[in-house]
């Protein structure tokens, strides 16, 4: 399949759908979420129409059918992400609950009194909680990294920060606020060098396919599905098989014990170790389909599409009086934050949508960047694949209009 943008576009039914005012949706939110295209919608009807049985229970065939798509899925996700043989994929509800496993499973049995957590100014709430709660609980101490006025990471600040006491460093691959492409494979190779392990938030990077989670080697990696063209509800973290086998139980429940009884419990080996309960198949399934679906794609194409996109709404929003634009970093992904001087984000994003032009506004579950930034919220647009150079016009001219109009 090559990368016909009017064929990709037919491909997402949400897109093709008239807003309030008969105004054609210009979906520009795409870090909350992507949309879904119609393989996924489909695959997840089939399981349910033909295949629905719980997993790695029963012995009859619609367990067996349910059972092979869901390792399948599992397989697809390692191979998605370049993962070696010595990686495995545990499935979450997404890398909010990959974060989480990690923080809570090793962080609890790993960090002691004295340690070091490295994480960076740019991280989403995801990323920096879990690591507040576990500190708090072993006595450790949170490190971060600054990052400079294009919003890219203060390497020397890093640098500075990581020591002999550090035991893990927990980065975004990119920042959900400035679009920011973090050098994970320099982060990765300085962070083992130190000693410690690291883990990457790839929430955002995942749907721009961008190269280089491999070659970084991570100990853990968080990933959701809903972020890249699957159903929400369904993420993995992926992780060295070696250091989950080592890591205690999440939850517990069904499908994760190997033996019960009064005396005590063990555990299966990872991934089912943290997979407790039934999970979420059809998700699962769902995740498949997309990762399909863009592996169908033409990636050279995919990428220059994208970066055209961003150079455009780089250039037309730059031309907009009393709007500043955060993070200005050479590598980017399709994603521009911005505030209007006098004029609260709200407000914006109110009169767009009745334009038929969705972004988002807030602090983007990333308040301490927000402080960085000296600001309380910010504008976000935030592009994927199925954009085109029209929506992009249409929402300057009309934003530039609406400004106008506020002033």
């Amino acid at each position: 399949m090559s990368f016909d943008i009017e064929k990709i576009r037919s491909d997402f039914p949400a897109l093709q759908q008239k807003m309030r005012g008969g105004h054609e949706l210009v979906y520009f939110d795409n870090a909350a979420t992507s949309q879904k295209p119609k393989s996924v919608i489909e695959a997840e009807c089939d399981f349910y129409s033909h295949d629905n049985a719980n997993i790695h229970r029963s012995a009859h065939e619609l367990s067996a059918r349910s059972t092979s798509m869901y390792e399948a899925a599992r397989d697809a996700v390692l191979k998605f992400f370049k993962a070696g043989p010595d990686y495995c994929a545990v499935f979450t509800r997404g890398a909010t609950e990959a974060l989480n496993l990690t923080a809570q499973s090793w962080g609890r049995k790993n960090i002691c009194s004295g340690d070091e957590i490295l994480l960076t100014q740019m991280e989403h709430h995801a990323n920096i909680v879990p690591w507040q709660i576990i500190a708090i609980e072993r006595g450790a101490k949170i490190n971060v990294a600054k990052i400079g006025p294009d919003g890219s990471l203060d390497m020397d600040d890093f640098k500075s920060k990581l020591s002999g006491k550090t035991k893990i460093v927990s980065v975004a691959h990119a920042s959900n606020v400035l679009g920011t492409v973090n050098d994970i494979a320099e982060i990765g190779r300085l962070a083992h060098e130190a000693g410690a392990l690291f883990c990457v938030d790839a929430a955002q990077s995942a749907p721009h396919m961008i190269d280089g989670i491999s070659s970084s080697q991570p100990d853990f990696l968080a990933v959701s599905a809903h972020k890249c063209y699957g159903p929400t509800g369904i993420g993995a973290l992926l992780a060295k098989k070696e250091i989950l086998d080592s890591m205690p139980p999440y939850q517990c429940g069904g499908d994760m014990i190997e033996s019960v009884s009064w005396n005590g419990t063990t555990f299966r080996q990872s991934p089912e170790r943290f997979e407790a309960g039934t999970p979420n198949i059809a998700g699962a399934i769902g995740f498949h389909a997309a990762i399909k679906y863009v592996n169908s794609l033409d990636k050279a194409a995919l990428h220059e599409h994208e970066s055209r996109l961003l150079e455009r709404l780089t250039s037309r929003l730059s031309q907009i009086s009393g709007l500043k634009i955060f993070g200005t970093a050479k590598d980017k992904i399709s994603t521009v934050s911005f505030a209007c001087e006098g004029i609260h984000p709200n407000d914006i994003s109110t009169l767009l949508d009745a334009q038929g032009i969705a972004i988002r506004t807030g602090h983007h579950c990333a308040e301490p960047l927000m402080d960085t930034l000296g600001v309380k919220s910010t504008c976000r647009a935030s592009l994927a694949f199925y954009n085109t150079t029209e929506e992009v016009d249409y929402f300057a001219d009309t934003l530039e209009r609406e400004i106008a109009l506020l002033s």
